[in-house]
């Protein structure tokens, strides 16, 4: 009996498999996304495009309360974000965010069975105090990137105690005895935090926890003055990947075709992104860092870091959180005028 028939139809069945498994479904939609003939071109994937349009839905708002003329400080103990809404629309922001991050659980997530709200005895509520100040930091001192649509609990969380999308700082990968890999200096592992590429996945450490040098492009016809390594460049292309999916999209969403070190070329998109990466920072050290101590153990990575923010955090896949829907007309409370600002936190050099 002839087996080559066999095998060879049972060889074709692995790989149609393996390219229907890895490969995005066609078909995808082309947006021109600058001068004509540039290849500026957004490109995207109509099934993911539909998925996203579902994920991102926004849920309805709670509905309006009358005032009661008294503040929330004057009817309950230890209110220190939120003391100076009224009663009534203090009571209904609660009822909303306990929808957005805790629907299963209700109040007592954060203030435990007891019926005693006052006491910090949980660290959810302690958390959940810092989330505020860092929502309302957001929408008021980093216009520059979420502009007046703002962000709130319910952009991260989407009806889930942990938002989906988080990281910790990672351990290098371990080799072969004795054999030098490209995993033991932490690549080659395919993961999702660089849409499942061969470059580092710890670029976040670097550049959305520590401020180390993004760009990497030489800017002269011979740059002898460049001492970027190929090995921080690919650090630079995992973060990248990662905002690219992150977003859903390509390249040329932030980029120009002709020279990505170019600025003055680039969309508006790119500024708006480097805003995002210094507010991603700010927000990890100057608020996720310092609740270190308050996590337990068993919420802390391998490494015994807290856990931290990136873009997909809150964008899940879309060029804008929630696709672009502003959640901030229905509970301005998480928008004030003014807030708290913090700096950003300077780490190691890394």
């Amino acid at each position: 009996m002839d087996l080559r028939l066999p095998i060879l139809f049972g060889v074709l069945a692995v790989l149609t498999g393996l390219i229907a498994l890895t490969f995005e479904k066609p078909f995808v939609t082309m947006s021109q996304w600058g001068y004509r003939g540039t290849g500026m071109a957004v490109v995207y994937n109509n099934k993911a495009i539909k998925a996203s349009e579902v994920a991102n839905l926004v849920p309805a708002a709670q509905d309006k309360v009358d005032k009661s003329g008294k503040k929330a400080r004057e009817v309950y103990q230890n209110v220190q974000v939120l003391g100076d809404l009224d009663e009534n629309e203090f009571n209904r922001l609660m009822a909303a965010i306990t929808e957005w991050v805790s629907p299963e659980q209700g109040c007592a997530y954060c203030h435990g069975e007891d019926g005693n709200f006052a006491e910090d005895k949980l660290y959810q509520k302690v958390v959940a105090r810092s989330m505020l100040k860092m929502t309302q930091d957001i929408n008021a001192n980093w216009t520059s990137h979420v502009k007046a649509t703002g962000v709130t609990c319910y952009t991260c969380h989407r009806g889930n105690n942990v938002p989906a999308n988080i990281w910790f700082n990672n351990e290098p990968g371990g080799s072969m005895v004795g054999v030098h890999t490209t995993k033991a200096i932490g690549q080659n592992t395919p993961v999702k935090s660089v849409a499942y590429s061969s470059l580092p996945y710890d670029y976040a450490t670097s550049f959305l926890e520590n401020d180390a040098q993004i760009r990497v492009n030489s800017e002269t016809a011979l740059p002898g003055g460049n001492q970027t390594s190929l090995m921080r460049t690919e650090h630079t292309y995992g973060l990248m990947m990662h905002m690219a999916s992150s977003l859903g999209v390509n390249c040329t969403y932030c980029h120009n075709t002709r020279n990505i070190s170019q600025r003055e070329n680039n969309p508006p998109q790119w500024a708006n992104a480097w805003h995002g990466i210094r507010m991603v920072r700010t927000m990890n050290t100057g608020y996720l860092n310092p609740l270190k101590p308050v996590y337990p153990a068993t919420r802390l990575g391998a490494l015994g870091d807290a856990p931290k923010l990136n873009c997909a955090t809150c964008h899940q896949g879309a060029y804008k959180p929630l696709n672009g829907k502003s959640m901030i007309p229905d509970y301005p409370e998480l928008a004030p005028a003014t807030a708290t600002k913090v700096s950003y936190v300077p780490l190691k050099a890394n």
